[in-house]
């Protein structure tokens, strides 16, 4: 069993709450377990006796901050660094660990973990020869010198009532967390300026080629995405596009007037519920208006999808007679796939076809139904549209909801499982929302999010952002739907509690950091305009719901002209230095 000690002050924490918490395992793939909290502990009991990571949401804001502010780290004294700020509500975890008897202290384990975290992001991103004088380097230092303090100082003052642990230890551990997560995201928007005008400009894709000379690159003289040995994931020719989700329920002039010049092409969604309200009774008027209007005014490429989604708010009521029928519901999503695919084929240049199959939040399907819906699915894209390419939607891709559904299956198995089965997708979205009140939204600092990127780049296929967000105002999660442990829990927030602002940040940092990715061939802003009709995220469009752009417009507009023209973002220098 794991257990970790949380202390209040000076003594053992009488209540905390654990949200979003879960269990990993090797190569951060999830694992079945319980966490709770009792008696100053956060218990983790597992099914495996294998050494395990926990996962869980960490309150780093202004109160957190007064604890750690004043905090004096002797070994840190004289590295010059700026002053702390509130970095927000951030689901954050550990390294694997042993099961012993003994709890290991929380903050300790935590730091230990972003500590690790950043010196092989420096490694892997090939940013060893940073100077040590470098601002992010003053700050990792600083976190690392913290973090020995604090192992030094864990059995100074222990008494048995903290398990052998000092409160100084806690304090210095959780300053040395804040410093590291601080220096990370640093790090990673570092990384991302290097990167971002190559990767626009397609000088990443030629120093790939050069370096490996026997590669075929090409199909009809036409350069093609590549693999090799000297880089993690595929490495795509020409810049990645930006892209933008268009409700079909919503069609006005400052809806149309946002868009060109703000993204490269629109995704319209297909929702079973919209496309087939009534079983045979198709309703394509209000999808057919944006898509004529996108193909013939704005000269705008459309993509398309999921078409097939399970989850709650998706499906037709009249699909669920048959959920126990899996042969019936088998012959419906192909009859349902044709029909959309053979309307739209002229005007869709790329399908995602189908969305979070792998998580098991409303239909109850089998490792072998899961696989054979995929299957089918892709294979009817393929045949009645070969000229499109086809991705499959990993949804919640952290996967935490694993821990505690054994009927599903981690976002990355699953795609392996693809690869190994010989379907032949063309590759992989990712629908990453972060603030919102479903499950698997909870918030992320930039270097996990970074780091959970090129988890995926492994699949060695184009990984396209297919559905990426953050609200614009705090969300009450009273009346949304359960958590992944059964209660509603808040998704907690980025640096500040939720506002226009923070959403244009966020959107500025995250997105620039997926578009200097060489595996990245797309980002889709999750919603164009806000409204009561988006069960998701209602306050997550770039436009609120009167059609007034918000800052988030110009942030994506800015993006994609830096992309056209291979340039950095100026936003994104500026967030270095924040």
């Amino acid at each position: 069993m794991l257990s970790f000690l949380v202390f209040d002050g000076d003594a053992p924490a009488l209540r905390r709450e654990v949200r979003h918490a879960h269990l990993l395992g090797q190569d951060a793939i999830p694992v079945a377990g319980e966490v709770a909290f009792e008696k100053g502990l956060v218990v983790c009991r597992k099914t495996t006796p294998e050494s395990a990571a926990l996962a869980m949401q960490v309150e780093l804001d202004e109160k957190a901050l007064r604890r750690v502010a004043t905090v004096d780290a002797p070994s840190a004294r004289g590295i010059g660094v700026p002053e702390l700020k509130p970095l927000g509500h951030l689901t954050l975890r550990t390294c694997l660990l042993p099961d012993r008897d003994q709890p290991y202290l929380l903050n300790l384990e935590l730091a230990r973990a972003r500590i690790m975290l950043f010196l092989n992001a420096l490694e892997e991103w090939q940013l060893t020869d940073l100077p040590s004088d470098a601002p992010l380097m003053r700050l990792f230092e600083s976190a690392r010198l913290t973090f020995t303090d604090a192992l030094v100082a864990q059995r100074h003052g222990a008494t048995p009532q903290t398990f052998g642990f000092s409160p100084e230890a806690d304090r210095l551990a959780m300053r040395a967390l804040w410093l590291a997560i601080d220096a990370g995201e640093r790090l990673t928007l570092h990384a991302a300026a290097r990167d971002f005008a190559d990767r626009a400009a397609g000088r990443i894709y030629e120093r790939t080629i050069e370096a490996s000379p026997d590669i075929r690159h090409t199909v009809n003289d036409r350069p093609v995405p590549v693999v090799t040995s000297h880089r993690t994931g595929v490495v795509i020719p020409g810049r990645p596009g930006v892209g933008c989700a268009v409700s079909p329920q919503l069609f006005a002039e400052p809806l149309q007037n946002a868009l060109p010049g703000t993204v490269d092409f629109i995704t319209m969604p297909v929702r079973w519920v919209d496309m087939e309200p009534q079983e045979g009774e198709y309703s394509f008027e209000k999808t057919d208006r944006w898509i004529e209007w996108a193909v013939r005014k704005a000269r705008l490429p459309v993509a398309a999808g999921p078409v097939i989604d399970f989850r709650p708010g998706n499906v037709p009521d009249w699909v669920y007679i048959w959920e126990n029928d899996y042969e019936t519901l088998r012959e419906l999503v192909y009859e349902h796939l044709r029909a959309v695919i053979t309307r739209y084929r002229r005007t869709v240049q790329r399908w995602v076809v189908t969305s979070g199959l792998h998580v098991s939040s409303n239909f109850n399907l089998n490792f072998d139904q899961m696989m054979d819906l995929t299957r089918i699915s892709v294979l009817t894209a393929k045949k009645l549209h070969p000229q499109a390419r086809v991705y499959v939607e990993l949804t919640q891709p952290w996967g935490e909801f694993y821990t505690h559904d054994r009927k599903s299956l981690p976002p990355m198995l699953y795609a392996e499982m693809i690869n190994q089965a010989g379907i032949p997708v063309d590759g992989f979205g990712l629908r990453v929302q972060m603030g919102g009140a479903e499950p698997g939204q909870s918030a992320r600092d930039l270097m996990e999010f970074s780091a959970m990127l090129d988890r995926y780049a492994a699949l060695d296929r184009p990984i396209g952002l297919t559905g990426v967000g953050c609200p614009s105002v705090p969300i009450d999660p009273s009346g949304r739907a359960a958590g992944e442990n059964g209660a509603v829990q808040p998704a907690g927030y980025w640096r500040a509690p939720w506002n226009p602002t923070v959403q244009a940040d966020w959107l500025t940092s995250a997105l620039a950091v997926a578009l200097s990715k060489p595996y990245v061939d797309h980002v889709v802003w999750q919603e164009l305009a806000d409204g009561p009709k988006m069960r998701e995220m209602p306050s997550g469009g770039l436009l609120t719901g009167a059609g007034d752009p918000k800052p988030a417009v110009a942030r994506l507009r800015e993006l994609r002209a830096a992309a056209s023209q291979k340039t950095t973002p100026e936003s994104l220098k500026q967030h270095q230095r924040l």
